[in-house]
């Protein structure tokens, strides 16, 4: 009975550790931007001092404030996007997140996929895979933290992230 609740337990501690590493592999090589925010940073970011009679900004300190950790990774090179794409493929299936939409606009597919929170329209994890199409980038986002996902919109305006106009739609189609 210990060998299985040791068994048990260094399987949930491994599944949590390839989860913050699925993707680091792409931070510093060539040919990838990457951009990675970490929850001291979000932390510090949400002290900010704001005026509170903008309400967007009040909703995006709040939002930041339940995030955890960011990565995006975007590259124009063909064997990197093939990587990152076999990346997600596996990870999407190996972490249990579930499709949440999946958009295809002239060769350019677009497939954001999440882990669910305590209800339908919480999430704990985002990621987002944008298959670069006639020279697009190809963008790679990973999003954890406990959040909902009608909040992403006010993310997307004020970090200007990749793919920002996607995240929009999905968390205008997720209610």
């Amino acid at each position: 009975m210990k060998n299985f609740i040791i068994t048990l337990v260094f399987a949930f501690v491994t599944q949590a550790f390839y989860a913050q590493g699925a993707f680091d592999k792409f931070d510093g090589q060539d040919d990838v931007t990457s951009v990675i925010v970490n929850k001291k940073m979000f932390d510090l970011m949400s002290k900010v001092k704001a005026d509170g009679s903008d309400k967007e900004t009040q909703q995006y300190i709040n939002l930041i404030k339940k995030l955890d950790y960011l990565k995006v990774f975007t590259t124009k090179n063909p064997k990197i996007e093939a990587d990152m794409k076999a990346s997600a493929d596996k990870y999407v299936k190996s972490a249990g997140l579930e499709e949440l939409m999946r958009v295809n606009d002239g060769g350019r597919n677009v497939r954001i996929s999440v882990k669910s929170g305590a209800t339908d329209s919480q999430v704990k994890e985002l990621l987002m895979f944008i298959d670069g199409a006639k020279g697009d980038e190809t963008v790679l986002l990973s999003l954890t933290g406990n959040f909902d996902i009608n909040e992403i919109s006010v993310l997307t305006d004020k970090m200007q992230l990749p793919g920002g106009s996607d995240l929009k739609k999905a968390s205008k189609g997720k209610k």
